[in-house]
């Protein structure tokens, strides 16, 4: 018999379950489009856990992704039977919805978790189109590397069948265009901008935009929306301005920056989509009630 006390496996349990709380945040997140929603079912999970003896636990991420997963259906298909949901309108509970930014160090986004926060609005609107069960498979697997004869289980399905629900989701992914995470040529393409913006180089300006690009800023008055490489590149001194004096970061894996103000307070937040060398969009947050929903790099 162990001579751990109860405390002692409840304490520890804990600390197991806190080093799995992003990642089973990204993935309920991810499943569900809701911070809110994400966070209930995280706690569900821990409530679980906590009533589980943690002595049948082979495997506590496994287990835990498990659990997160078949929490997440629950919703989904609960959505689903209820039509009068406002979820399925929109990705998000609450407008406006708050920005994953993080550092910007130069490397790519590798690890699964990581990967999945890096593309988190434009998938985000991308999933809703997909059935719980589709969802699922492709949030598990694609974004998190699940194995598909466990996906299978939650799903109760075969892993034959769990493989082709994921095939037909990724179809419709793939069929709907979205921005690919921050890369090299992207990040050049917004330094660029930043430089020409500085210097007043209309020319230049024009060649780093996209015809049809849209500038969208969040002011404390409401959304701002400017359209064409025209307008937008002839505003552009105007707004770079904080943006060159800011750091580099990823805002949900677009390159961005984000500034602040010399007491340290957020400023700005910028995000830029480059397709094809060009940017096509730009969306800045200026309002502090929206700045202050976001959780921002130490300056």
């Amino acid at each position: 018999m162990s001579d751990t006390s109860p405390m002692e496996l409840t304490a520890s349990l804990a600390e197991a379950f806190e080093s799995q709380r992003d990642r089973l945040r990204a993935v309920a997140h991810r499943m569900l489009g809701s911070h809110a929603d994400a966070e209930d079912v995280v706690q569900e999970a821990w409530l679980r856990l906590s009533r589980q003896d943690a002595d049948t636990i082979q495997n506590l991420s496994g287990w835990l992704t498990t659990v997160v997963g078949r929490l997440s259906l629950d919703v989904l298909r609960s959505r689903q039977a209820r039509p009068e949901s406002p979820y399925p309108e929109s990705p998000y509970e609450d407008p406006p919805p708050a920005y994953v930014v993080t550092a910007d160090d130069g490397s790519a986004p590798e690890d699964g978790a990581i990967l999945a926060d890096s593309v988190g609005l434009a998938l985000l609107v991308v999933l809703e189109s997909l059935r719980p069960g589709e969802r699922l498979a492709f949030v598990l697997h694609d974004l998190f590397a699940v194995p598909f004869d466990e996906i299978g289980q939650i799903l109760g399905k075969s892993t034959a069948a769990t493989k082709m629900l994921a095939s037909r989701a990724r179809r419709k992914v793939r069929a709907t265009e979205r921005p690919a995470a921050a890369g090299r040529e992207q990040r050049e393409v917004v330094q660029a901008f930043l430089a020409a913006a500085r210097d007043g180089d209309f020319e230049e300006l024009l060649r780093l935009l996209d015809p049809e690009v849209r500038r969208t800023v969040h002011t404390p008055n409401g959304v701002v929306v400017t359209l064409g490489a025209t307008e937008v590149a002839a505003g552009a001194r105007l707004s770079a301005g904080a943006a060159t004096r800011g750091r580099a970061v990823l805002v949900d894996g677009l390159p961005g920056v984000l500034s602040r103000h010399e007491d340290g307070t957020p400023l700005a937040v910028v995000a830029f989509t480059v397709v094809d060398a060009r940017i096509t969009d730009i969306t800045a947050v200026v309002d502090p009630a929206e700045l202050a929903l976001m959780v921002l790099p130490a300056p």
